[in-house]
């Protein structure tokens, strides 16, 4: 059996999976002030009864490190950058503890100025004199050659709680990204480190002796060890939990939107035969463009308990949430209480309901069921106004599934799949505004946790190969070795998916689930006098994002 763990803003759902049927599924209410508490009563309530050692795999998405970037309550970060000669280190200037140093490694890997040891000390000192306790160690060319990132590093070692190296991040080159990777990796990391730790601890109470995993953005998971040093790469979990639940549902011949409304928020999607888009260079949050290999998703302020009042006349709904809806106790009218009024959903106090609605509806001059009727067009207006937006925006740039690049290609959607809790009652709203089929597939109120159970790890690999200077290395992995002057691509692309192969193995990926691809295989000659003195080798590969065994959609 399998388990998924979906910590939403609202409800943290999770369920027990045994093959394709769910032998149980728990929904609570979401304590923001203490997510510990909530994710361990939700694991202990979904287990009773069952024997710990049935249990093979347990995986969690949560917006724990999304909100903290969101809501700047992450922990401050001294940035150390070494740009070199060429470029202005504070056009990427990011945080309140922000530093240029000297030290420059040209596009080859080369050192041109070696990093002053003195003055990454006298950095240090500030920063401890401000109790700044992480830091982000980023140099231009690290991809290239690590040395510098590792030099600083190992100054301060000892002094500081958690360093993140710029080349750790990614295999790409983007010097702006990569500083604001490792900063958000920093600023994240004390605050995912213990509470990863701590359902750890909740696990081995319930008697769970298997490694946690953490769903990632890119809709892949990786065990807690590694989520240590990769923090930022949990950011927009929820979302990517969304896809990989309706990823099991999806019509490999049609275009689709992927629909998740929850409480809170509703996150949107596109799934092209099947398959969902990513954002091959880098996903973008808090103001953030990152080097975080992400599905290409969008969450909007609207959902179930989304604030409904009358501004300038106008009705508005969200994107504020101020607690449940008026039926289940809470303080202010919400789209729940517009369904109940309509006996278009059942629970809570139906009376309380009507009265808020009423409410409303006297400031409008309308009848009551007018009104909610009225709440519920508004909040279907604002999810497909941003499904529009999103669909254009799409179709502005290149295409990119988990699968391939789609040239020329504009995205239509003829179908939606619409997954949280208010699913089949605003499924058939949005189907009569869009004309498309929508589709409410079985247990659509616990998608998201069964998304994260069933979603494969997922990693990837750079391997840069300099034939003329005789090395070739993969920073990432801290893989530095020698190549012969006659080496090949080909065996540079051997070399990385075997990098790949032990990378996914040690991330807690099955052998049976190493579905493996090339994203950049590109070689270069370099010429010195009119000659050609060797080639630059630059391969990228990854583990396809996915569904597990039995689970698994193979694109049309």
């Amino acid at each position: 059996m399998i388990v998924g763990l979906d910590v939403g803003g609202t409800h943290t759902d999770v369920v027990v999976l045994s093959g394709k049927e769910i032998v149980r599924k728990v929904k609570i209410l979401t304590a923001q002030d203490d997510l510990l508490c909530t994710v361990c009563n939700g694991l202990s309530e979904a287990l009773r009864g069952l024997v710990p050692r049935s249990i093979q795999r347990l995986v969690v998405s949560t917006t724990l490190a999304t909100n903290a970037i969101v809501q700047g309550q992450t922990e401050p970060v001294g940035v150390l950058v070494a740009s070199g000669p060429g470029i202005n280190p504070y056009a990427f200037e990011i945080g309140q503890h922000y530093y240029a140093v000297g030290g420059a490694i040209d596009h080859r890997g080369r050192e041109i100025v070696p990093i002053s040891d003195q003055e990454v000390l006298d950095i240090a000192t500030r920063l401890r004199s401000e109790n700044v306790r992480n830091l982000a160690l980023v140099s231009k060319f690290s991809v290239r050659n690590p040395a510098h990132e590792i030099k600083m590093r190992d100054l301060l070692v000892d002094d500081f709680d958690h360093q993140t190296m710029g080349h750790q991040v990614s295999g790409q080159l983007n010097f702006g990204r990569r500083i604001a990777t490792a900063y958000l990796n920093s600023a994240v990391a004390p605050i995912s480190q213990p509470f990863y730790r701590a359902v750890q601890d909740c696990m081995e109470q319930e008697g769970l002796d298997i490694p946690l995993e953490i769903l990632k953005a890119d809709g892949g998971t990786m065990e807690q060890v590694r989520s240590f040093q990769y923090a930022v790469e949990t950011i927009l979990s929820g979302p990517a939990a969304s896809v990989m639940g309706a990823l099991a549902f999806a019509d490999s011949n049609k275009e689709e939107v992927v629909l998740d409304i929850g409480g809170t928020t509703t996150d949107i999607a596109i799934l092209v035969n099947g398959a969902p888009l990513l954002k091959p260079l880098g996903i973008r949050t808090g103001g953030y463009n990152t080097l975080v290999r992400g599905l290409r998703t969008v969450s909007i302020g609207v959902g179930g308990d989304s604030w409904v009042r009358l501004e300038d006349t106008s009705l508005k709904v969200g994107p504020e949430r101020r607690g449940q809806a008026l039926a289940y106790g809470g303080p202010e009218p919400t789209p729940t209480d517009a369904l109940i009024t309509l006996g278009a959903t059942e629970g809570g106090d139906k009376q309380r309901a009507i009265q808020g609605i009423r409410q409303l509806a006297e400031q409008m001059g309308k009848g009551v069921e007018e009104t909610a009727e009225a709440v519920l067009s508004e909040t279907c207006s604002l999810i497909l106004e941003a499904v529009n937006a999103l669909v254009d925006r799409v179709n502005k740039t290149p295409v990119y599934t988990i699968y391939e690049l789609l040239e020329d290609r504009s995205v239509v959607p003829t179908g939606m799949i619409v997954i949280g809790g208010p699913a089949k009652e605003f499924a058939p709203r949005l189907q009569a505004l869009t004309g498309w089929e929508a589709h409410v597939p079985p247990s659509y109120e616990v998608a998201n946790a069964i998304g994260a159970a069933v979603a494969r790890t997922t990693c990837e690999v750079t391997v840069l190969a300099d034939t003329d200077r005789r090395f070739v290395c993969a920073p990432e992995e801290d893989y530095l070795d020698s190549i012969d002057s006659g080496a090949t691509k080909k065996e540079v692309i051997r070399l990385a998916l075997d990098l790949l192969r032990m990378k996914a193995l040690k991330m807690g990926a099955s052998a049976d689930d190493l579905e493996m691809e090339l994203l950049e295989d590109h070689e270069y000659s370099m010429v010195q006098g009119f000659h050609r003195v060797g080639r630059n080798i630059r391969v990228r590969a990854q583990i396809k994002p996915g569904l597990v065994g039995l689970y698994r959609k193979e694109p049309a």
